[in-house]
């Protein structure tokens, strides 16, 4: 590192460095995001082209760093790990010599969110391709960084839209599309504590326990209806395990919660569901309700055989929880009062 430091060509190219940071705009600018990204990505273009022409390998980091914090003891973001990130962050969204170059930086989705989001999708995504979806999905829904770390870690790119439908035969485009992309498989709800043999009863009592966390899973636009939601149709009784309304679909979403694998049967009663729900509940404003039967396990091809001459819009997805040794459950349903106070913090979260 000593012998670095005292190297003419670095020396000069530290200058070249020094003058970027006190050109009045990296000044001025240096706490607006877009800027201060903007800034990281130079220096980390700036790293990976020196590294590449000299032999100066990992050292030059640690000396760059401990000069430009010498010299700019007010500015933060000039340590040797940030600085490696930098360099990972260039690197990973620049193409290898010889292919075409990216888009002009300010064109670039990561400029929009904030460095510790950046540095969780970039170095979390095994593609560009993963990158921008978490991108995309950062800046359309808000996401905090302990969020974005949850749905990086649940591999949400993966997740979304895999669900197996009917959409594309009982759905006009492009409205099939969009509900698709609002179906996941598996869906992950780890945030239950429940014993192997617990009943569906017992699932759907702490999913509205933690309907937070239940409508983050869920994803973007679900608003609860009810638990066990009585219809009377002709002169029985009937109770759709979960009712909910999608803000962005405009139309209500029936959830069905099957803890064993699915079996074609489960089908028939969602499809009865579907209709009782569009005849008594669906407006003229609503577009036609869907149906999402969640199973503790499914074979594809038999799911996609029993939803072939289906004419409601239904989708059938995995779901799975953390198994534990029964706890004390609450057998009491939540108020209205608690589900609006966890709907309101919701609110804050992704704001």
């Amino acid at each position: 590192m000593d012998n670095l430091k005292y190297d003419v060509d670095y020396r000069i190219w530290l200058g070249e460095i020094r003058l970027k940071i006190e050109s009045s705009q990296i000044k001025v600018a240096v706490a607006v995001n877009s800027a201060l990204i903007s800034f990281y990505w130079e220096l980390g273009k700036l790293i990976v082209e020196k590294q590449a022409e000299t032999q100066w390998g990992d050292k030059l980091i640690d000396t760059l760093s401990k000069d430009l914090k010498e010299d700019f003891l007010d500015i933060k973001g000039l340590s040797s790990s940030n600085l490696k990130y930098c360099k990972r962050f260039y690197s990973f969204y620049s193409p290898p010599i010889g292919q075409q170059a990216v888009d002009q930086l300010q064109s670039q989705l990561f400029l929009q969110i904030p460095w510790g989001h950046n540095i969780l999708i970039f170095t979390k995504s095994k593609n560009l391709q993963e990158a921008n979806f978490y991108l995309q999905q950062t800046l359309e829904n808000g996401w905090s960084r302990d969020i974005l770390a949850l749905q990086l870690k649940s591999n949400l790119y993966s997740r979304l839209g895999s669900s197996i439908t009917n959409f594309s035969s009982t759905l006009p485009k492009p409205f099939s599309d969009l509900a698709q992309q609002t179906l996941k498989d598996p869906y992950i709800f780890d945030f239950l504590t429940l014993g192997p043999k617990a009943k569906e009863l017992d699932i759907e009592i702490q999913l509205t326990q933690h309907v937070t966390q239940f409508l983050l899973e869920l994803g973007k636009g679900f608003a609860f209806i009810g638990r066990q939601y009585h219809l009377v149709v002709g002169d029985s009784d009937y109770y759709i395990d979960l009712l909910f309304y999608h803000v962005k679909l405009k139309c209500y979403v029936v959830i069905e919660l099957k803890n064993t694998k699915f079996t074609p049967e489960y089908t028939g009663k969602l499809n009865f569901y579907l209709s009782a729900v569009d005849s008594i509940l669906k407006t003229e404003d609503d577009r036609p309700t869907i149906g999402m039967l969640l199973c503790r396990d499914k074979n594809n091809v038999e799911a996609e055989f029993a939803l072939r001459d289906i004419n409601k819009p239904m989708g059938i997805s995995e779901f799975t929880i953390t198994e534990m040794l029964p706890e004390d459950l609450r057998s009491n349903f939540p108020t209205v009062e608690e589900i609006e106070n966890e709907l309101r913090n919701l609110d804050s979260e992704v704001k």
